[in-house]
């Protein structure tokens, strides 16, 4: 059974036409059945999954997961007040600690979405990652270097810092990634998926893919 009827997708649509606070408030309960309620009912199931596997996660809520619709409009142009997807991030820190590494997903019209690592991580942290791969560049590779992350995620990606401390230099010759200001990777899917049966697995597949590479970094950073 689908986690998600053909509605999910179609209330983003039609919030995309109509992105304000009268029409969401008209469409409240729909977007409560369509999206809300079935949402937190995957991130749950997710966290339950996941927590086989890593006990770190398993007083995780869905509720410490789960992103807001509404959206930071503060210093932002665009003042359309909701996003228009869903999404949630499993990690032992959830959304409160975006540096913690774990799982982040997002459902919306245009794409299914996974991504891992660590997209922002603060100073002291970029220096204990670059540090950890300096001393155990065959450890970070190997977290990197499984036939299921290759086909799934590529490779790691983020901005790169053109000038470097000296004491990466050097490094950065054989390892290119340790000039990354961001270590994250990420996949794509049809749009489709968010009403297909196997979207769990699907998240299951990308979470077990990224996990050795965000064990070592978290382990990097502490």
């Amino acid at each position: 059974m689908a986690w998600f009827t053909p509605d999910f997708n179609q209330f983003f649509k039609d919030l995309a036409k109509n992105n304000n606070k009268e029409w969401f408030d008209a469409n409240r309960k729909r977007y409560e059945a369509s999206v809300k309620k079935p949402f937190e009912a995957f991130v749950t199931e997710a966290i339950g999954r996941i927590a086989k596997h890593d006990r770190s996660i398993a007083d995780l809520q869905a509720k410490e997961a789960i992103f807001r619709i509404n959206k930071d409009i503060r210093f932002s142009k665009d003042k359309t007040p909701y996003k228009l997807e869903t999404s949630a991030i499993v990690s032992p820190a959830g959304r409160k600690d975006h540096t913690v590494p774990g799982i982040y997903f997002a459902f919306g019209p245009e794409a299914v979405k996974f991504y891992g690592g660590c997209y922002s991580p603060e100073k002291e942290q970029l220096f204990a990652i670059r540090e950890a791969i300096l001393k155990d560049g065959k450890g970070f590779r190997k977290a990197i270097g499984s036939k299921a992350f290759t086909t799934l995620f590529g490779t790691v990606q983020g901005e790169a810092n053109k000038v470097l401390p000296p004491e990466f230099k050097a490094a950065a010759g054989k390892e290119p990634l340790i000039a990354n200001k961001q270590f994250y990777v990420g996949s794509e899917k049809p749009a489709k998926l968010v009403t297909d049966p196997k979207l769990m697995d699907a998240l299951m597949d990308h979470w077990l893919a990224m996990c050795p590479f965000n064990v070592w970094l978290a382990k990097a950073m502490k």
